[in-house]
Formats: C-alpha cells, structure tokens, sequence
C-alpha cells in the first residue's frame, strides 16, 4: 500500500479538482491539505474527499489564535467534515507553534487522537513569518503532548536537519519525505541524512503534489542507487527506501476511511 501523505487541491477555473484525482491514480490514497487563505477552504476539501470514497484523508487547516478550538467545536468539524487530522501554517498565520491556544488546541486534538500536521515553510510569500517555520520549536509539543502525533511537511525544509534531531528524540514526530525530481542531488542528501541518522523509520512518502507527480517521485527514489552507482557515494539500502514509501500510515495514524455516504 502507498499512501502519499503531502497533497493539495489545484482546482481549475471551474472549481473541479480532476488534476489532483488523476495524478492520485498511481497511489492507494492521498493526505490532502486544505490551503490556507483560500475561501471555503476546509468546505471545499470536505467536498472532495466525500467524493472519493475512502482514498481521500482531508486534513483540515486551522488557525489556532483565531479559529474556535473549543472541543466542542474540534469535534463538530470532524463530523461536519470528515476530517482525518488538521494542519496548521505557523509562518503564513504568524504564530508560535506553541501559542498559549495553539497549546490548547493540540491538548484537544491528542484526547480526539487526531494527528496534526505543520507545514512549516511551505508556500511562504514574502509576509510569513519565517522564524515560526523552525522545527525545533515543535520540540516543546512533542514533550507535552507524548501522545500526540505529530507530522512536519517536507522534512521542514530548509531546516532538515533541525527536523531529523527531532525524529530521532521524539518517538511521536514524523516528516513527510518530499522530493522534486529534477533536483536528484538534494534528493539524494537528504535521503542519505535519514538514513545515516537511522530515522528512515520516521519517514511518510509525499509527492507535494501539484508541486510533482507521485509515481514519477516514487521512481525516482527507487532508482537513486543506479543513478548514483558510479560515483562511489554512500547509498540507503533500496529495500530502507521502499519500506518508508509502502509505510501502512492508515493503520500508523489510526485512520479512518471516509466513504460517499458518511
């Protein structure tokens, strides 16, 4: 089973999402991100992911400082939606991960056992706050909150370091190992990182789709070790790399199927 575990809507001008369907055909299911900024957002994704019967895992987006993160209405919008987790932009919102209500709101979101995911400096424009994208400062959750599940998007790039220390001190953080195909040496230095850091075990497979395709992501992961054959570099097993790509993240982060009639 391969379940990409970083997506997005990129509805056309009609509003219909059949790019996203399409490029998810190669995969057995799909996280997808509602966007923050975007009208309707969470609607929208709630929408989509109805309509696929159970491939569709919709991550609501919340803002911690402003949304109502009462539990109350923490769990009225996972039944209104069918969310399976919620994801949180710190740098476009500008907060600290660890706001006195984001705190709050995470405390909720363990009881619910709803994992949460923090795309950190991903889509950052000139006005985000680029010092709440550091993935150490998530360190103070992970220890708060033990039983809350924790996913950082694309390896909280540019701080991929910072990000592995803590997937290797935190058992309840994992990151989304996101590639773009054409930029193989820093696919093959932050694999290597993973791997030499011994945290391929905290890996999820993600495409970042539309941002790449995930079969063409899936290949070329697979097939770094031939391309890097000649070097004489250092090179993660192929079976380490396919382990983290078919990772059952269904059953790792106790999701539920969303099916048409829920």
């Amino acid at each position: 089973m391969i379940i990409d575990c970083q997506t997005r809507l990129n509805p056309d001008i009609n509003g219909v999402n059949t790019d996203h369907f399409v490029a998810a055909e190669p995969v057995d299911g799909c996280f997808v991100l509602a966007c923050q900024g975007q009208k309707n957002a969470n609607k929208t994704l709630s929408d989509y992911i109805r309509s696929q019967n159970g491939k569709m895992f919709g991550f609501g987006a919340v803002n911690p400082t402003c949304d109502d993160i009462s539990q109350q209405a923490v769990e009225q919008m996972r039944e209104k939606f069918s969310f399976s987790g919620f994801v949180l932009y710190c740098c476009i919102d500008n907060f600290h991960p660890a706001h006195s209500r984001a705190m709050q709101f995470y405390q909720i979101a363990e009881s619910l056992k709803f994992p949460v995911f923090f795309s950190l400096t991903q889509q950052l424009s000139a006005q985000g706050a680029f010092e709440f994208g550091r993935p150490y400062l998530l360190y103070e959750i992970a220890r708060t909150f033990p039983n809350l599940k924790i996913i950082i998007g694309s390896m909280g790039r540019p701080y991929i370091d910072e990000t592995i220390g803590l997937l290797a001190k935190q058992p309840n953080v994992y990151s989304v190992l996101t590639i773009h195909p054409d930029k193989l040496w820093q696919a093959y230095t932050t694999l290597m990182s993973a791997y030499e850091a011994g945290v391929m075990d905290k890996l999820l497979f993600g495409s970042d789709w539309p941002n790449a395709e995930a079969q063409v992501c899936i290949e070329t992961l697979l097939g770094l070790g031939k391309i890097m054959a000649d070097t004489n570099l250092p090179m993660a097993p192929r079976e380490k790399i396919r382990s983290f790509i078919e990772r059952d993240v269904i059953k790792l982060f106790d999701l539920q199927k969303i099916n048409g009639n829920t």
